[in-house]
């Protein structure tokens, strides 16, 4: 290659630091291309470099250019100078920029799942988080434009889109002028934010109900929600209950169970509130799957606060989780106003008790599905062997099965053998933490199977 653009992530120190290890590498690579005729070009694009900017081109003089996450459309530019013996940057954010006149081109032929992006940035600023000063303000892409790559997808046949946002449940169209002047959002009952909740636009509620009519046979999710957004008499709630091809999934990132560590992160909620919020959303989708975020150790977090994120996770039961331990970042609230007081070994412990936890619970929750049968969308063959198949559920949960010949529920008597891309019934017969494991009944489809 004449040139190597590596994305970047700077939500956590670990992300970075794989950055820096893989220009390391990069240096001798180029080295040995100075020889020839055409140098070898280094690029650093994405939230890392919007947070360090000038540091990388001084630290590391190997790296040419450096584009935060809205200046991709400058990269001709950009190579171009560099192209002339110069280091080249643009790191400007902007207010507007969503790419949504950009339709990703599918690599991998035959894909079954996708992502599509619908929004970019956050206004909420917890303290703890880096994005927003890494991508912006919140801005959503029109509808249309989100449609649109949707039909694209499922023409090509992908059966799944996750719809992608960092705080994709306060999507907010403002392209049609006549929802300009919609009402301002509620948020969930007992939660608050730092901003005014802005007015007008075409909602969450109807981006789903749109992209959910494209395909019957298409699944959809979304993730990264807060839960502030979802308000009692939320129809983003009603929709997932009603719409088979709506997954029964819903991702609630807490961070912690301690009411006093929720304030000190500015997430404008209390433990009993995400609760009732939980009790509300398992109430109107009956067997939702939940998924979370936790952080291990911020700053002042007590032994008691641990120990109340410990019993969050085993009330709630989570099936999916996502733990890490706290890692400072420059910037943002937490760096400025608090400290970072948990020691390292503190901090990996109390991670290593929370993943206990959750592992624990999961499996719990995951062995209650035994005996029962599941949908589940084939993505291919095992990693572990060539003669098991593995998908996901609804819940998206890792279901393994056998690579066998199967009925079809269409009734057609020949038997088949499940490709990726088709929805198979599988009867559960054992279960861990992390994975169901069940015997292969029939293939079906997404429609059929919701009518049964």
């Amino acid at each position: 290659a004449d040139v190597i653009l590596l994305v970047t992530c700077s939500v956590r120190e670990k992300a970075e630091q794989a950055i820096w290890n893989r220009l390391r590498h990069l240096k001798a690579l180029k080295a040995r291309r100075q020889q020839g005729r055409l140098p070898l070009r280094v690029g650093i694009l994405g939230c890392m470099a919007e947070r360090l900017k000038e540091e990388i081109l001084h630290r590391e003089k190997l790296v040419d250019v450096v584009a935060g996450p809205d200046a991709y459309r400058d990269l001709p530019r950009l190579l171009a100078v560099a192209g002339s013996g110069q280091q080249a940057a643009n790191v400007l954010l902007s207010l507007d920029e969503t790419y949504a006149d950009i339709l990703p081109v599918q690599t991998s032929a035959g894909g079954t799942t996708a992502f599509v992006s619908v929004m970019r940035g956050c206004d909420n600023m917890c303290s703890y988080c880096i994005v927003p000063f890494t991508r912006g303000r919140e801005r959503s892409r029109p509808i249309a434009s989100i449609l649109q790559e949707v039909r694209m997808l499922s023409d090509q046949g992908v059966k799944e889109v996750t719809l992608l946002g960092q705080n994709v449940n306060s999507f907010r169209d403002m392209s049609e002028v006549q929802f300009q002047s919609a009402a301002a959002p509620v948020l969930s009952r007992g939660f608050s934010t730092v901003y005014k909740a802005k007015p007008g636009g075409l909602r969450f509620a109807h981006l789903l109900d749109q992209v959910s009519r494209i395909d019957p046979e298409m699944r959809i999710r979304f993730t990264s929600p807060h839960p502030k957004d979802f308000p009692d008499e939320a129809s983003v709630l009603q929709l997932i209950q009603e719409r088979h091809n709506i997954c029964k999934q819903l991702h609630l990132p807490a961070q912690s169970g301690s009411t006093r560590v929720l304030e000190a992160m500015r997430r404008g909620y209390t433990r009993e509130a995400y609760l009732e919020l939980v009790h509300h959303v398992r109430e109107s989708i009956p067997g939702v799957s939940l998924s979370s975020d936790f952080i291990a150790g911020f700053c002042g977090e007590t032994e008691e606060d641990h120990q109340q994120t410990v019993s969050l996770l085993r009330e709630v039961r989570y099936n999916v989780g996502f733990l890490f331990a706290y890692s400072m970042r420059q910037k943002t609230r937490a760096y400025h106003r608090l400290r970072d007081d948990v020691p390292a070994d503190v901090k990996q412990r109390r991670l290593e008790e929370l993943i206990t936890v959750f592992r624990e619970e999961a499996a719990r929750a995951n062995e209650a599905m035994v005996g029962q049968s599941q949908l589940v969308l084939v993505e291919g063959p095992s990693k572990r062997s060539a003669l098991e198949l593995c998908g996901r559920n609804d819940g998206n949960i890792k279901v393994i099965f056998p690579d066998a010949e199967t009925e079809d529920a269409a009734g057609c008597k020949a038997l088949v053998r499940a490709q990726p891309g088709d929805y198979v019934l599988v009867k559960v017969t054992s279960a861990s933490s992390q994975t169901l494991k069940g015997a292969l009944l029939c293939r079906t489809t997404l429609s059929r199977s919701a009518a049964c």
